[in-house]
């Protein structure tokens, strides 16, 4: 980079403002060439600025004065030394000092500016034009590796030597913006794309640097030398471009055309390497093959023996952020400030001073996605509440209260201390309400109704032995001794609310019921033989498919191709892009069935269990009984993070075929049916009930009543 020392120095004198009483000069220095004035036979810095300024486009340089008003100025014809001749020596210091700012900017970089027409970002960048502290000098140097590529690259095998014990808020703002810079540069940046070096240590040897930095604008310089170091950037031969068509979410690359926060020379680079990006070359991520989902190669684990190490720690909280940022198709449905996230786990986790804090750490983060699929995996479970038991009941979220809806086989009514219908009320003397909010931010959910369903079923988890469990039963509190035992001893303790018995069966001669959690594709043909005679057939996913059913039996319930839902994938060549996909497609088949079709669903319903109820509805005189799903569609995809801890995360996005979404909102619900806390305790199922009545509306409550209840039904039988 050409410094300025090889350049006459200019300053030009863009305004004066009055600020609460202080007269300051808002000045950026400009570095041009001599050029001499025809006019008038002498060096003029001004006809300089004029004919400098055609080579610019201003605004996309994010400044608000436009050429024309350079020419006017420059007409004016007034030199340096009579501006500051009339406002006096006052003047020099400030205008010493944001020239010295910026001493580092090469001159094609700089352009004169500042009026009190856009006094604010005057104000702005000459606070980040503070010099007091930054040295002249490139005394913060990054190290270069000794070997260059990956495998060669072994300086941080043993840590990255970083340990932290406290933060500033300037060195978390600091850190903030590397993070941003290292994820851009790993999937943007040829050199790291290509796989020549391991950017993992790269970002150790440029964190030392960054932490001592004593102000945004050093932390920049820095940042500038360690793009440099990584060599010119060549031209691309064919570049990367962005298709729009079919183009579903953006990448957002605002924040690097923000001279404020980056500075004018970083900017400048994080663009060009964005223009010269080479087009499906990435080292750290591929696409599956015939699905589109993003596969993340080439991460490296470190094992937990290698904690505590800030600088390892720091690089999870950042290898996870920018894979969200870049290749998460539901970015745009997170519900959080992402940048915000960042910044506010940055102290979190460089400071979590042993495994466990570093994990609960990361498992907050993780659940920050708002992701149903989103939960970190770690051996063993350190998501609270701690324990490897479980009280013999299932629970439920029901009426805003978490409610026993069943027992273990072997323990029924009285025999576990409960009966259906009791709320409990608290654990051990602590309310659910505070066990609910210490437990929340450790819990990733797309919505409410599945974050209540797991924190609901984690209330019966715990250490082993004893428990102490308040309740309401009705009206009148109550206190059990109940026990937790070891999972082996549960057994099968089903969580899903599908009837129990064969996967499908006639209600009644004119009601058929097919559940998905033992469904057999090999079986749809019997199924749909044994049907062909009834009004309507019941599909009950409540429950996770057995096997993936969408086209075996979602091609015989249609009689012309029909769509019925479009993915979003992402796009090597552009991080941050997704692309819709065509429209997924059933084609008619037979056996074909020709009755109503009414499919059940709750907050159980998740992934695939979503994606076979979006193909089974788009059918004719289809209809989806229930309450909100889980939001949670799409292949998973798997990231790997540091202390051999993992994640999945929803890896499509995943559409209604008029690109309406599915992620965290669910899916369309026609008819709104949920359990309540009177049909627990009179052992009703009031959605099954909903869906009788809309194949048989002829029948009674008390016949629907029945039929919803086979063990008490003559009708309900098998097919044969």
């Amino acid at each position: 980079m050409q410094r300025m020392s090889g350049w006459r120095k200019y300053d030009m004198v863009a305004g004066l403002f009055n600020r609460k009483g202080y007269k300051a000069i808002l000045v950026i220095g400009l570095s041009v060439p001599l050029s001499p004035n025809p006019h008038s036979g002498t060096e003029s810095s001004d006809y300089a600025l004029k004919h400098d300024a055609r080579t610019f486009d201003l605004e996309n340089r994010g400044f608000n004065r436009t050429i024309a008003d350079f020419h006017a100025r420059a007409a004016r014809n007034v030199g340096k030394k009579e501006v500051l001749d009339r406002l006096g020596s006052s003047v020099l210091d400030p205008i010493d000092r944001v020239a010295g700012a910026l001493s580092g900017f090469e001159p094609n970089e700089l352009v004169g500016l500042l009026s009190a027409q856009n006094i604010n970002s005057s104000v702005n960048l000459l606070n980040r034009a503070d010099t007091s502290r930054l040295e002249t000098e490139d005394t913060a140097q990054v190290s270069q590796p000794q070997a260059q590529g990956p495998g060669a690259d072994q300086e941080f095998n043993d840590g990255s030597g970083i340990q932290l014990k406290e933060l500033t808020a300037l060195q978390i703002e600091n850190l903030a913006t590397l993070a941003k810079v290292w994820g851009f540069l790993k999937y943007n940046h040829p050199v790291v794309t290509a796989g020549m070096r391991n950017w993992d240590y790269d970002l150790f040897r440029v964190m030392p640097a960054v932490l001592r930095a004593h102000s945004r604008v050093e932390s920049d310089q820095i940042l500038v030398r360690w793009v440099d170091s990584l060599g010119p950037v060549s031209g691309c031969h064919p570049c990367a471009s962005l298709d729009d068509r079919g183009l579903k979410l953006r990448p957002d690359l605002s924040w690097i055309k923000n001279f404020e926060t980056l500075g004018v020379p970083l900017s400048h680079r994080l663009q060009n390497v964005y223009a010269n990006r080479i087009a499906g070359q990435q080292r750290y991520v591929t696409l599956a093959p015939g699905i589109g989902n993003p596969i993340f190669i080439n991460e490296a684990s470190y094992p937990p023996a290698e904690l505590p190490d800030s600088g390892i720690q720091l690089l999870s909280l950042f290898r996870f952020w920018n894979i969200i940022e870049n290749w998460y198709p539901d970015r745009d449905v997170i519900g959080e400030n992402w940048t915000g996230v960042l910044a506010e786990f940055i102290p979190r986790v460089a400071l979590a001073s042993n495994h466990k804090d570093y994990v609960l750490s990361m498992i907050s983060v993780v659940a920050r996605l708002h992701d149903t699929h989103a939960n970190l995996s770690v051996i063993p479970k350190l998501t609270p509440p701690a324990g490897a038991c479980s009280i013999p009941v299932n629970l439920r979220f029901i009426e805003g209260k978490v409610i026993v809806t069943n027992f273990l086989p072997k323990i029924q009514g009285q025999d576990s201390g409960f009966e259906r219908g009791d709320e409990i009320t608290a654990i051990d003397s602590v309310p659910v309400s505070q066990l609910f909010a210490e437990w929340e931010p450790y819990y990733g959910a797309s919505n409410d109704p599945t974050l209540h369903r797991s924190l609901s079923l984690a209330l019966t988890k715990g250490d082993c032995g004893p428990v102490r469990v308040e309740i309401r039963r009705g009206s009148i509190p109550q206190s059990t001794n109940s026990i937790r035992v070891q999972p082996s001893e549960i057994g099968s303790l089903s969580l899903w609310s599908d009837l129990a018995g064969p996967t499908f069966r006639l209600l009644s001669p004119d009601i058929a019921y097919l559940k998905l959690s033992s469904v057999r594709e090999a079986d749809v043909g019997s199924y749909i033989e044994a049907a062909k005679k009834t009004r309507g057939m019941i599909i009950d996913i409540r429950n996770y498919p057995a096997e993936f059913v969408v086209f075996a039996l979602g091609n015989r319930l249609v009689t012309q191709p029909t769509p019925f839902a479009m993915f979003s994938s992402a796009d090597l060549s552009n991080p941050g892009a997704f692309h819709l996909t065509p429209p997924v497609m059933l084609t008619p088949d037979d056996p074909h069935y020709r009755g109503k079709v009414v499919i059940l669903v709750d907050e159980w319903t998740m992934s695939q269990a979503e994606y076979t109820t979006m193909a089974f509805r788009s059918t004719p005189n289809a209809i989806v009984i229930g309450s909100m799903t889980a939001g949670a569609d799409g292949n998973v995809s798997t990231i790997p993070l540091p202390g051999n801890l993992s994640t999945l995360i929803s890896g499509l996005g995943v559409f209604y075929p008029d690109g309406s979404p599915t992620q965290r909102v669910g899916i369309h619900i026609d008819v709104d049916a949920h359990a309540t806390l009177e049909g627990v305790r009179s052992g009703r199922d009031e959605v099954l009930e909903t869906a009788i009545h809309q194949i048989s509306p002829e029948l009674s409550y008390s016949e629907i009543e029945l039929l919803a209840k086979p063990d008490r039904s003559t009708t309900s039988r098998p097919a044969k």
